[in-house]
Order: structure tokens, then C-alpha cells, then sequence
């Protein structure tokens, strides 16, 4: 991130227990960011806007199924497309 003339910092003051700050420091110094940087990007991600929620009925009606019915005929279906794409076997050369 660079900061340039145009972003002015604000300084805030936090207090952590003891425990939570060595845990913190430790966290960001895994990162290689300070823990300042640390808990800039924790703040930035919690307030970033949600994502949306999928609607799980985007997926019905999206096409024709022409009256097929998979649950009823899933086994013959998957049988002829595997069968479909098997190769020859391959005949071996004495």
C-alpha cells in the first residue's frame, strides 16, 4: 500500500490485554507487516461490503429438460456415457 499526498492518516489509540497483543504482533509478524498494517487490513475487511448471497433458485428453469427424467434414469444414462467414450481395446501383438 502506498500512502502519497493525497491520503492523510488519522491516529487511533486501542488497548488489548496482554495475551491478545503478543498473539497480534505475532500474527503480523508472521506476515512481515507491522501491527499497525495488521490491524488496518482486519479493520478494511470487515467493513468491505458483503458478499451477496447466492440464490439457489437462479439454477431451476434454466433449460428444457424435454421430459427426461435423470433421477429415474441416471444409472442407463451414465452407462451409455461411459460406454460411449470407451476405447477399443487394444489387441495384442504375439
Amino acid at each position: 500500500m502506498r500512502y502519497d499526498g493525497d491520503i492523510m492518516m488519522s491516529r487511533a489509540q486501542i488497548a488489548f490485554d496482554p495475551e491478545t497483543q503478543r498473539r497480534a504482533r505475532r500474527r503480523a509478524s508472521d506476515m512481515g507487516v507491522s501491527l499497525a498494517e495488521y490491524v488496518r487490513r482486519l479493520v478494511a475487511r470487515d467493513l468491505a461490503a458483503p458478499q451477496r448471497a447466492a440464490n439457489p433458485a437462479a439454477v431451476f428453469d434454466l433449460g428444457a429438460s424435454a421430459s427426461s427424467d435423470i433421477a429415474a434414469n441416471k444409472d442407463a444414462m451414465l452407462a451409455e456415457a461411459f460406454t460411449s467414450n470407451r476405447r477399443q481395446p487394444r489387441r495384442r501383438i504375439a
